[in-house]
């Protein structure tokens, strides 16, 4: 029978198939040649000794066995063409694994998109980058495969009850991505990528008999007696239906202001805001694999930290070895920033969200805003960024070890962020509790990452975008909004996900809920 094993070995065995099976046979004791085939299941790094190890699973496949090669196929998926409609707003994650379900479970899905296809999205962002222009319905959040497309692709979550993982990397695979996304601890498709696995999902749609709408943004939601009955475009079209999945992610502050408008129940949420920091990636590699030099045969090095400070968590978020950062504004006047990874993470910075937890009472000073009080403080923070940077997407910059001590630095070496950085002293972009968590958290951090507190990170600012500052309350069991019968909040935008794999699981989840409900 194949034999499961679950072994340590050196980062030059798991990279070589021949060695790793002359290492397998030792450690069972029989010839090399007994064995047919290896599968690795799952792979991770353990870089807690001085002596790096790769930790694997391993399925062992002995001559005379049968052993077939798995082949990951998609789901069988039926023309919809002339079934039952139901209105998917926004065609990110969320979005498109809610169509595919839907398509799945015999419903037709219009998918409304207010910015462009993968393609078109490019020379925005060229824009953003090159000449500091802001689209507001074309820019790396906004536009087909969302957020994500164009910041990253990780595809990892840290919850593991929001539903079967498996299930969706399953898919991404189906449409194109590499089968290493199963097997590794830390999956990820890269930048360079993903785009054309979104293309991919959005052609099957198409070709099922689903909809796409680049290009229409919505700017009317349709109530008849407490029920959805549709949308209205920004033509002043009108689409019609009495289901309506609203997955528009965390940045659509006109769909939060459009609901508050209407008198549709939303609330304020807590969310994290701070900076993104960029050190070499070769200090990174350093710290964690405690080397001079990494190697071939392990990927530069990812962190992640958590401290308490003040009674406030502040912790990494969305880190990118071997990645940039990238301006993710998504209007004119403002600064945010993101981060994102090409597949290979061959570049030679490595980034990461530092961020800091906020409460709700932070949000006192906006409270006239009711629940959008933690949007607008959001906003005044990216707005005075703006201004600080010259009124340009130039991003307010500051090296570690000055912004712990109030002075601004005499000089920003050229970083990752292509739109350029100005020196500026970060505590006048933050509220002072803010900065002073901030301050004595990077102290903290360089305690327990020796070489990590030092004045060659450079902090930029701010990071702002980790999670919705809105959530759209709804009925855990049904997934309707708890007010708007038909309404099915979703993803992100609504308060209910984290990130790519959590997003689209929840879009699963609402496209089985609305065929439940018929």
């Amino acid at each position: 029978m194949p034999k499961e094993l679950l072994l340590q070995v050196s980062p030059e065995v798991a990279a070589n198939d021949f060695l790793l099976k002359d290492h397998v046979a030792k450690m069972l004791k029989v010839s090399k040649p007994t064995i047919q085939h290896i599968s690795i299941l799952k792979r991770s790094i353990d870089a807690r000794q001085k002596t790096i190890k790769i930790n694997l699973k391993l399925m062992v496949f002995f001559q005379g066995e049968p052993f077939i090669e798995q082949k990951i196929e998609l789901p069988t998926y039926p023309n919809v063409k002339k079934q039952q409609e139901v209105i998917v707003v926004g065609a990110g994650p969320a979005g498109l694994f809610a169509a595919l379900q839907l398509i799945e479970l015999g419903l037709k899905p219009i998918v409304i998109e207010r910015g462009k296809d993968v393609r078109g999205r490019r020379r925005d962002l060229k824009a953003i980058n090159v000449d500091h222009l802001v689209n507001e319905d074309s820019n790396y959040c906004f536009g087909e495969g969302g957020a994500g497309t164009y910041s990253d692709g990780k595809l990892y979550t840290r919850s593991k009850k929001r539903g079967d993982i498996d299930r969706i990397l399953h898919l991404f695979v189906g449409f194109g991505a590499s089968p290493d996304i199963l097997i590794e601890a830390h999956p990820h498709i890269g930048t360079n990528k993903l785009p054309q696995i979104i293309q991919d999902i959005r052609e099957r749609i198409i070709e099922c008999g689903g909809e796409v709408l680049f290009e229409t943004r919505v700017t009317d939601i349709l109530i008849k007696n407490n029920e959805i009955n549709g949308v209205v475009t920004q033509n002043g079209d009108r689409i019609l239906s009495n289901k309506l999945i609203l997955a528009t992610g965390h940045s659509a502050r006109d769909i939060y202001e459009l609901l508050h408008r209407k008198g549709i129940l939303i609330e304020a949420k807590p969310f994290a805001l701070g900076v993104r920091a960029e050190h070499p990636q070769t200090l990174i590699d350093s710290i964690q694999y405690s080397c001079d030099f990494r190697g071939d045969y392990l990927p530069p090095a990812p962190y992640s930290i958590v401290k308490q400070v003040n009674g406030r968590g502040m912790y990494s978020f969305c880190m990118c070895p071997g990645g940039v950062i990238a301006p993710c504004a998504t209007s004119p006047g403002e600064v945010v920033t993101n981060g994102w990874s090409p597949s290979k993470r061959d570049q030679a910075t490595a980034n990461s969200g530092i961020v800091v937890e906020l409460k709700l009472e932070d949000f006192k000073p906006f409270q006239k805003f009711g629940p959008l009080a933690g949007m607008e403080f959001q906003k005044t923070i990216e707005q005075k960024a703006w201004h600080l940077a010259g009124e340009t997407q130039k991003v307010p910059a500051q090296r570690m070890i000055d912004f712990t001590q109030h002075k601004v630095s005499s000089a920003i070496p050229k970083t990752s962020y292509v739109p350029g950085t100005t020196s500026v002293e970060l505590g006048e972009v933050f509220p002072n509790f803010l900065s002073q968590i901030m301050r004595e958290g990077f102290t903290e951090f360089g305690k327990s990452m020796r070489g990590y507190f030092t004045n060659e990170a450079i902090l930029h600012a701010p990071e702002s975008r980790t999670s919705s500052p809105v959530r759209i309350p709804r009925n855990p069991e049904t997934l309707e909004h708890l007010q708007i019968k038909g309404l099915y909040p979703c993803g992100e935008g609504a308060g209910y996900a984290g990130g790519i794999v959590s997003a689209a699981i929840d879009g699963e989840k609402c496209a089985q809920k609305i065929k439940e409900s018929l």
